[in-house]
């Protein structure tokens, strides 16, 4: 059996690229290192954004596990204007899996890189791994395993929060288990 934890980062500064963890992101990132502490995990990979990166530092440092940065985990860009009805569109973009703004990524093209991961992690030797990502795109790695993810549960998600998906023969199961 192959067991994922899927991570969303901690409470940010912002959006941008570079966006560092907020003081409570800092202790958020400490606290998931210790939830985490107890689980056996055989490898990290992450998002190259700042704050997702920093999330998993301090899990990554207490076991001594590299953080594999992976651009496949980064977050989905809605689109690269100033759009003062962003969350319209957003919603629009669950409506519509194929809907693509200006500079901006279709949901569909966001789960596509999302599942060439998942792919290639399934493949690997290690049973279990953690992937750190961001709202957007973990609400499409879950939907990856349960079709009933989407716009509602995007905005249920906490920062951070975890998601633990087990891959047996049979199926898969998806299960939050952030307390």
């Amino acid at each position: 059996m192959k067991t994922i934890y899927i991570v969303r980062h901690a409470k940010a500064e912002g959006q941008p690229f570079h966006a560092p963890l907020t003081k409570a992101g800092e202790r958020q990132a400490i606290q998931l290192a210790d939830f985490l502490a107890t689980r056996s995990i055989q490898a990290i990979y992450s998002s190259p954004f700042v704050r997702a990166v920093d999330t998993i530092a301090p899990f990554a440092k207490r076991t001594g596990l590299v953080i594999h940065e992976d651009d496949r985990l980064g977050e989905r860009v809605l689109s690269n204007q100033d759009l003062p009805n962003w969350m319209e569109k957003l919603k629009r973009s669950f409506e519509d899996f194929s809907l693509s703004l200006p500079g901006g990524e279709s949901n569909q093209m966001a789960m596509e890189r999302a599942r060439s991961f998942i792919d290639e992690a399934v493949k690997k030797e290690e049973d279990h791994i953690v992937c750190v990502s961001h709202g957007n795109l973990t609400t499409l790695l879950l939907r990856l395993f349960d079709e009933s993810y989407g716009y509602e549960e995007l905005f249920a998600l906490s920062n951070p929060d975890v998601y633990i998906v087990r891959l047996e023969e049979d199926g898969a199961s998806v299960q939050r288990i952030w307390e």
